[in-house]
């Protein structure tokens, strides 16, 4: 549980709907901060008259007031008194005077946060502040005033009045962020209603500049901008027009002149009526750059595990054209053993090579493995009902390949010796816990010969693995009324 969420619930606000309006709030303000020259500190009240600090952003543009986080700390005295105006009033505030922190000059404001009652669309919001933001600009380090810095902090005044008026955060249509988000400080533009730029920021212009566009951007359309771009290129962000006109708060690129632009649509509302927009930019030709890299080989480690499990089920293969061959009884035993040792393995880079992750869903590997040691039992005149308890869960490729050779072992062992001739039952369970993996494999078979546990090679194959590949514990038992246990505990951390 977050913080904001145990301060909310601890001091009397467990509204649901306001905690989630907060965090949205949280998670998109350090625009506001970077734009005002200023920290902001989020006041939740304490249902004593009081306020807590909920939330602290420090401006990466400039100097900070405060050196410690101030989260979960009381309303200072000199402040108590505009956050509770605020807070009461609906109001924005202004300290009349000149702020001191800790013997830092500061200037201090203070903005009530109300919450959009349907956070899609209409313009109803809630009869009283859920919250009070205040804006803290450190005057001991504070840079003279330049175009920039003037047209930066008109916007973040923008965007203080939008959360007044219950139209910040702006809800996004995207489900989930995209490497490379622009941030403030990586080239800002501002646009009209019309989607003219009014202001460009001096990383904004470079921005743009890289990916071929000549002179000022200023009086110009982006949307015109930005389709002269596009206009031989086939493959196109579809939302890039909206964004670029300031129409939706989404992301999209842009491409050109071998570079590559990330660009944030902010829209800016001012009496309900959508005014323009923000655009963050962000040169991310380099991150787009590794990110073909990393689909390229994933590609290739994918076609690689394809062909190894190709290149198996080859020499699975021709083991059992082999053994069709072969005359001798322990020659065709030896052989099918190694072509259901091979099979297994296939089994795994099999999976390995359906997906990105190189890690498997062991689950399904086993039921694959079942079923091809399962041709095992009407060889032996077994009639075996198996059953798997509990789940395996997903295991890195390294663990699941010995694991899967380990499992056809004894399964094939069961089969093989303690089921043959017999009509019995099979069970698997596999438990996960404090990282490790617990796995039984019982038969009620005719059990074990005392004293020759671990003679076989199939038995010696297991025992190998389990302590040494897997770097795990195998127990053998087989009780006077018959039937085979066998234990395996594995670390997975």
């Amino acid at each position: 549980m977050s913080a904001l969420t145990d301060l909310m619930k601890q001091h009397g606000n467990s509204h649901a709907a306001d905690i989630e309006w907060l965090h949205a709030l949280l998670g998109d303000w350090q625009v506001i901060a970077d734009l005002s020259f200023a920290d902001l500190v989020l006041w939740i009240s304490d249902g004593k008259n009081g306020f807590i600090a909920a939330g602290h952003a420090r401006p990466s543009s400039a100097a900070t007031v405060f050196y410690r986080d101030i989260t979960g700390k009381p309303v200072e005295k000199a402040w108590s008194q505009i956050v509770s105006k605020a807070f009461k009033t609906g109001k924005s505030v202004e300290l009349g005077e000149l702020d001191k922190y800790q013997g830092m000059p500061a200037r201090l404001s203070a903005v009530p946060v109300f919450r959009r009652l349907n956070a899609k669309s209409g313009t109803d919001i809630t009869p009283s502040p859920i919250a009070v933001v205040t804006k803290h600009i450190n005057l001991g380090d504070a840079a003279a005033p330049t175009k920039t810095r003037i047209s930066l902090t008109a916007l973040g005044e923008k965007l203080l009045n939008m959360v007044v008026d219950g139209n910040y955060p702006v809800p996004s249509e995207q489900s989930s962020p995209r490497r490379g988000t622009p941030r403030v400080n990586d080239g800002l533009l501002h646009i009209d209603a019309e989607g003219l730029v009014l202001f460009s920021s001096p990383n904004g212009i470079s921005a743009f500049q890289k990916l071929g566009v000549d002179g000022e951007l200023e009086g110009r359309s982006l949307l015109e901008v930005t389709n002269k771009l596009n206009k031989d290129r086939r493959n196109v962000d579809e939302g890039l027009p909206m964004v670029v006109s300031g129409r939706v708060a989404w992301r999209a690129d842009i491409e050109g002149n071998s570079a590559a632009l990330s660009v944030r649509s902010i829209p800016i509302y001012e009496n309900q009526k959508n005014t323009g927009a923000i655009l963050l930019c962000r040169d991310v030709t380099e991150l787009r750059r590794q990110e073909r890299e990393l689909v390229t080989k994933d590609a290739t480690i994918r076609e690689i595990h394809h062909r190894v499990k190709n290149n198996l089920q080859t020499v699975a293969s021709l083991l059992r054209i082999q053994g069709r061959r072969s005359k001798s009884p322990e020659t065709l035993e030896a052989l099918g053993d190694a072509e259901r040792r091979v099979a297994a393995i296939a089994v795994v880079h099999d999976s390995l090579s359906e997906g990105l992750a190189q890690d498997v869903d062991f689950d399904e590997i086993f039921d694959r493995i079942i079923a091809l040691v399962g041709e095992l039992a009407a060889g032996y005149n077994a009639k075996v009902t198996n059953l798997r308890i509990g789940k395996f869960g997903r295991l890195p490729s390294e663990l699941a390949t010995p694991l899967a050779v380990v499992l056809t072992e004894l399964v094939t062992n069961a089969y093989e010796h303690g089921l043959a001739n017999k009509t019995g039952h099979l069970t698997v369970t596999a438990t996960r816990k404090s990282k490790k993996l617990f796995i039984t494999v019982a038969d009620d078979g005719v059990g074990l010969e005392p004293g020759k546990i671990q003679n076989g090679l199939g038995t010696q194959i297991v025992t190998t693995l389990a302590e040494g590949e897997l770097r795990g514990k195998i127990d053998f038992k087989s009780d006077k009324t018959g039937g085979t246990t066998v234990a395996l505990e594995i670390p997975i951390a």
